[in-house]
């Protein structure tokens, strides 16, 4: 029988009476179901233990066992068109084993270990080889190459390499021996500390923009390759809406979805919607660059904590193969609700709203591991993190959302009266801002049209300009406005409605490309800087909405398919025409 055992139980923490054994961060067994932990906390007379399944049923004097190792998460492939919980068990295999609900002490392998990968292999025995070398690759799914790479803290020579063909994740396909004589075998999988960031060579200007279809994001508030965003809202504002169809159009080649403490029904609706979509980069099923990570409200509060942790070091495992990663997290308050009940469960001293001191630093430690890398195989690689806020009665001065907008360069703020109004998506784009919009000026202006950045300032302009005029026209409304200011709500409502307002159920309208993008903005600007003209002759403004031209364009964003956006030109052509018509009248 263990010599360690459980003195004391209070919800998901257990303390142990001897602290000799044990070690800071370790994995631990719990009971005689042999349920996960990981020790938190050791001092002279008690060692203090999460448990990361539910306690129910455990009772004072059952056995803990120490592993001697960090909690941990299995890498290699099988884990793409997968959901897990948050400590990386397979739920699939779960329910097929408990069916509905999960079981304690279910000690099931994160990846099938009985499949076989057909692997290619790159050494050769005698060749020497370095930390994060790629190897092998196998095929993980028909639209993604998985890549085996040498860990991090392994590199010497290769004594001994296996022929390409069928293996098992645990099967030997090298061994290496180090400068020390030790010898290393590499397999197809590989284990690594949750809490510790795999390394890199070098870190890389965000200058390149993540493509995302939705025009609010990639014109006016855009988010680049390897950034943070936060999208705080409250509830019914569309948070888990807008992170769905990021997940869906964006440009990054995998997808991490981590639903931490979210509702049940919410993740199955997640996993039903993509496994009907088919991916517009492959024409395969979406699910095949997925990796989902459920931790519902229902399941133990520890592993809510501990599911970001996993969802980012599978997110640094694909950026080291060089893939561009995206990682949605659902959402970070119930994650710090998960660390505000533990911290109160260990008798810490509370902060702000009870949440425990060390929230900022835990947020920032989490958004610091985004960025743009140069990895160990100097292949480039990012981690693009979006997670959504919930702020309890949509109010954005609590602790959480004002310590994830100090750590994140992109602030979606969601409006309650948009969304109710049923404007998708409902960001607001005078609260909201990107502090990358200069850093991915060069992009825009080489890659899309040299006048897109001016497009958009025009834009921005506009709507900040009728932000302020609103005011007036609540009180004395918009017929006492002279005509310039009358000229700029009218533009500002085509812009609202046709430019900013997208139909997430609309083929042409769910995601838009870049160039289609430029050319309605250079189309509504065009009549902007036209109407003008009909201002400098004193014609009324109020001829130009007769003639039916704003409604027109809120119908383009239907009208012309993404196929062929040049058609947009053809517009300009017939505002030129309408305007010199009112101008000669």
């Amino acid at each position: 029988m263990s010599k360690n055992v459980i003195f004391g139980i209070n919800g998901p923490v257990v303390t142990v009476a001897n602290s000799k054994d044990f070690k800071m961060q370790e994995m631990v067994y719990v009971g005689n179901n042999r349920l996960i932990g990981e020790v938190i906390s050791i001092d002279d007379k008690l060692t203090t233990i999460q448990v990361y399944e539910v306690t129910t049923g455990l009772k004072p004097g059952e056995p803990v066992e120490p592993t001697g190792s960090p909690m941990s998460v299995l890498l290699g492939p099988g884990m793409l068109s997968n959901i897990f919980d948050g400590i990386q068990r397979p739920l699939k295999n779960i329910e097929d084993i408990s069916g509905a609900f999960i079981e304690t002490g279910i000690g099931l392998s994160s990846l099938d270990e009985k499949k076989l990968w057909n692997t290619e292999i790159f050494i050769k025995a005698g060749q020497a080889v370095f930390p994060g070398e790629i190897i092998a690759q196998c095929s993980e799914t028909l639209s993604i190459m998985h890549k085996i790479m040498i860990p991090p803290n392994i590199s010497g020579t290769v004594v001994y390499a296996a022929n390409s063909g069928p293996y098992r994740i645990h099967d030997r396909i090298c061994e290496i021996e180090d400068s020390n004589g030790n010898r290393h075998i590499i397999t197809l999988c590989q284990k690594w500390p949750i809490r510790l960031p795999r390394p890199i060579k070098s870190r890389k200007p965000c200058n390149i923009p993540l493509i995302t279809g939705q025009r609010v994001i990639d014109t006016l508030l855009p988010i680049a390759k390897g950034g943070t965003a936060a999208i705080p809202g409250g509830f019914g504002t569309g948070k888990t809406m807008t992170q769905h169809q990021l997940a869906k159009w964006c440009d990054a080649d995998i997808i991490i979805y981590v639903g931490c403490g979210e509702r049940g029904n919410e993740m199955t609706q997640v996993l039903n919607e993509f496994c009907e979509l088919t991916d517009p980069r492959s024409g395969r099923k979406l699910t095949d660059r997925i990796v989902l990570i459920a931790n519902t409200s229902n399941m133990p509060v520890a592993a809510r904590e501990a599911s970001v942790y996993t969802g980012i070091t599978i997110a640094e495992y694909y950026r080291d193969m060089g893939y561009s990663v995206a990682m949605m997290a659902d959402s970070t308050s119930r994650w710090a609700e998960a660390l505000r009940e533990i911290s109160g469960r260990l008798e810490e001293m509370p902060a702000e709203e009870g949440f425990p001191a060390y929230l900022p630093s835990r947020l920032a430690a989490f958004y610091e591991r985004a960025g743009r890398f140069t990895t160990l195989a100097d292949n480039e690689g990012s981690i693009t993190i979006i997670g959504a806020v919930s702020p309890q009665g949509s109010d954005f001065s609590e602790p959480v959302t004002q310590n994830t907008k100090r750590f994140t360069n992109v602030f979606w703020a969601l409006d309650k009266s948009l969304a109710y109004a049923r404007h998708y998506p409902a960001i607001n784009w005078v609260d909201s801002y990107s502090e990358y919009d200069n850093l991915l000026a060069h992009y825009y202006n080489n890659t899309v049209d040299p006048s897109f950045m001016h497009c958009r300032q025009i834009i921005m302009q506009i709507l900040g300009q009728e932000s302020q005029l609103i005011e007036i026209v609540k009180l004395i409304g918009a017929n006492v406005l002279p005509d310039d200011q009358k000229l700029v709500i009218d533009i500002a409502k085509v812009i609202r409605v046709g430019f900013l307002q997208q139909n997430a159920y609309h083929s042409e309208d769910t995601y838009v490309p870049l160039d289609k993008q430029f050319l309605m903005m250079k189309t509504i600007v065009h009549l902007y800087e036209s109407a003008k003209k009909l201002l400098a002759v004193n014609k009324p403004i109020r001829s130009l909405e007769e003639t039916g031209i704003y409604e027109k364009l809120i119908r383009i964003k239907y009208d012309i398919p993404n196929s062929n956006p040049e058609l947009l030109n053809e517009y300009i052509d017939e505002i030129d025409t309408v305007i010199n018509k009112l101008i000669s009248a």
